[in-house]
C-alpha cells in the first residue's frame, strides 16, 4: 500500500519544525529560533482518524536567495512538493504576509497539488486577529489558524488535510525494513551514500562540513529487501561543537543509534581511523547494535600492491574492540561495492537476531574446555556447568559457574572466539553474563 504523503513548506522560521513535531507527537526535528535550521527533508508517520500518512518537514524556501545551501534547501522543498499528495503551506501571523509568501504560493499553485493554507503563531484563544484575514489574498482558500506551540487548531488542520488524501486498503503486511544508521565524522560521505543508493538527491550534499543537521530517514528498497536509511549529522569532537543547533545535531545522531538495527561506521579512506571514529564506534557497540565498517572514497586512493589489506590491518588494529565488524571498501561517488555493503548490512542484522539452541552451545563449550582447560587461581579451578542464550540484539549468553571471579577476561575472549568460529555472528556484538550456581 502506498502511504499518502503530506509536506510542510514555507519560509524559514515560520514554525514548520515546531508544527511537524506537534503533529508527529515527538521532537523529531530540531526547533531553534534560527532561520535555516532544518536543511533536509525529515519524515514521520502521523495517525489521524484511524488512518496513517507520511509527514515531511522541509527546509525553508527563500525564493530570491542565491546562497549555495539555501538554494539546495529550496530544491529539497520543491522535491518534497513533487512527491506530496497534499501540501501544508505554513505562514506566520507575526511577520504578516510577505513577498516570499506570495512567491511560494505561486509555486504551489503551479504544482497542481491540493494546498492547505495554515497561519501559525495565532496563540491567543477566540477569534483570530485582523491580520489573519490578509492571508486570504494568497488565493489558496480559507486559511486555518494554528499555534504550533500550544497545539490549538491542529485538529482542524489535520481534518482539512485528511479530506485531500486517498487511503487504500492495506494488503498483506510488509516485512519491517532494516533500520540502518550511517555514522561518521562530518564530510565523510554519508549523504552521498544515501543519495547514490536512492538514485535521487534526498539529502543535501556539499563540501561544507556539517551540512546535514538532522537525522534523515529514507526508505530504500531493492532485491535485497527494504532498508530505512538514517543519514545522520556528522559527529564532531565536543570542543568543536559550538552552537546550540550543532549540539542538538549530535544528540539526534546518538538517538539515531538507539533506533537503528545496524550502524554503518563510515571512514574516510584517506584519513583512516581517527579518535572520533573510535568514539562513534564505541558508542554504537555499547548500545549492542550490529556494526559494519564502510571505508568510503576508495576511488580516490592511489593503489599499490596490498593497499587494501594494509588499510584493513590498520583499521583492525585501531578498532580492535569491534573486530567482529565486517569491513567493506566503497565509493559512494562511483557506486563501487554498494551492493556488497547492503548485503553485509542485511547479514549483520540477521546475525544480531540469531538464536542458538542450548544443546548446540554446550557442545561447543565442552569442546572448547577440552581444548583449553578453564583457568585456576590458588588451587581453585573454574568450573562452567553450562551456558544458554538469554536474548538477542545483541546475542547474550549466560554462563553458570562455581566462582565468577575465576572467569578471567582472557578465557571469556577465548570462548567468544570459539562461538564465532562455530556460529559466525559476523557484525554482531556478543555479551556474556556470568552467574554462580544458585544466583537468580
Amino acid at each position: 500500500m502506498k502511504m499518502p504523503v503530506v509536506a510542510i513548506v514555507g519560509r524559514p522560521n515560520v514554525g514548520k519544525s515546531a508544527l511537524f513535531n506537534k503533529l508527529a507527537g515527538a521532537r523529531l526535528s530540531i526547533v531553534e529560533d534560527t532561520p535555516g535550521v532544518t536543511r533536509d527533508r525529515i519524515y514521520a508517520n502521523v495517525e489521524w482518524r484511524a488512518k496513517t500518512f507520511l509527514l515531511i518537514d522541509t527546509g525553508g524556501i527563500e525564493p530570491v536567495r542565491e546562497d549555495i545551501i539555501l538554494a539546495q534547501m529550496r530544491r529539497q522543498a520543491e522535491m518534497a512538493v513533487d512527491t506530496a499528495d497534499c501540501i501544508i503551506f505554513l505562514t506566520d501571523i507575526q511577520t504578516g504576509l510577505t513577498a516570499d509568501d506570495r512567491e511560494i504560493a505561486n509555486m504551489l499553485y503551479r504544482s497542481g497539488k491540493p494546498v492547505v493554507l495554515c497561519v501559525n503563531k495565532v496563540d491567543q484563544l477566540g477569534a483570530p486577529p485582523a491580520e489573519f484575514y490578509e492571508f486570504y489574498n494568497l488565493g489558496l482558500g480559507d486559511p486555518i489558524a494554528v499555534s504550533s506551540v500550544h497545539g490549538s487548531g491542529t485538529g482542524d488542520l489535520l481534518d482539512a488535510v485528511y479530506e485531500h488524501l486517498s487511503f487504500e486498503e492495506a494488503g498483506d503486511a510488509e516485512e519491517e525494513p532494516i533500520k540502518v544508521a550511517l555514522l561518521g565524522k562530518p564530510n565523510v560521505g554519508k549523504s552521498s551514500l544515501t543519495n547514490r543508493l536512492l538514485g535521487e538527491e534526498r539529502c543535501i550534499v556539499s563540501d561544507i562540513p556539517g551540512t546535514t543537521r538532522d537525522a534523515v530517514d529514507a526508505l530504500y528498497s531493492s532485491e535485497l529487501g527494504n532498508f530505512l536509511l538514517i543519514d545522520t549529522a556528522g559527529i564532531r569532537k565536543k570542543k568543536k561543537v559550538e552552537d546550540a543547533v550543532e549540539k542538538y545535531s549530535v544528540i539526534r545522531s546518538l538517538m539515531a543509534v538507539e533506533r537503528a538495527d545496524v550502524c554503518v561506521i563510515m571512514l574516510d579512506a584517506a584519513e583512516g581511523v581517527t579518535e572520533q571514529d573510535t568514539k562513534i564506534a564505541g558508542y554504537a557497540n555499547d548500545r549492542g547494535k550490529a556494526l559494519v565498517i564502510a571505508v568510503n572514497k576508495w576511488d580516490a586512493i592511489e593503489k599499490e600492491t596490498n593497499t587494501m589489506e594494509r588499510l584493513r590491518g590498520d583499521i583492525r588494529h585501531e578498532l580492535a574492540f569491534i573486530s567482529f565488524a565486517p569491513i567493506v571498501f566503497i565509493s559512494a561517488l562511483e557506486g563501487q561495492r554498494l551492493r556488497q555493503l547492503m548485503e553485509t548490512v542485511r547479514e549483520a542484522a540477521a546475525q544480531n537476531k540469531r538464536r542458538i539452541s542450548t544443546g548446540m552451545l554446550n557442545d561447543v563449550l565442552n569442546d572448547a574446555m577440552a581444548r583449553v582447560q578453564p583457568p585456576s587461581d590458588k588451587g581453585k579451578r573454574l568450573k562452567i556447568y553450562y551456558m544458554t542464550q538469554a536474548s538477542v540484539e545483541p546475542p547474550t549468553f549466560v554462563f553458570f559457574v562455581n566462582n565468577k571471579d575465576l572467569f578471567h577476561f582472557s578465557y571469556q575472549r577465548y570462548l567468544e572466539n570459539r562461538i564465532r568460529d562455530t556460529f559466525g555472528f559476523a557484525g554482531a556484538p556478543i555479551r556474556f553474563i556470568i552467574r554462580e550456581r544458585g544466583e537468580n
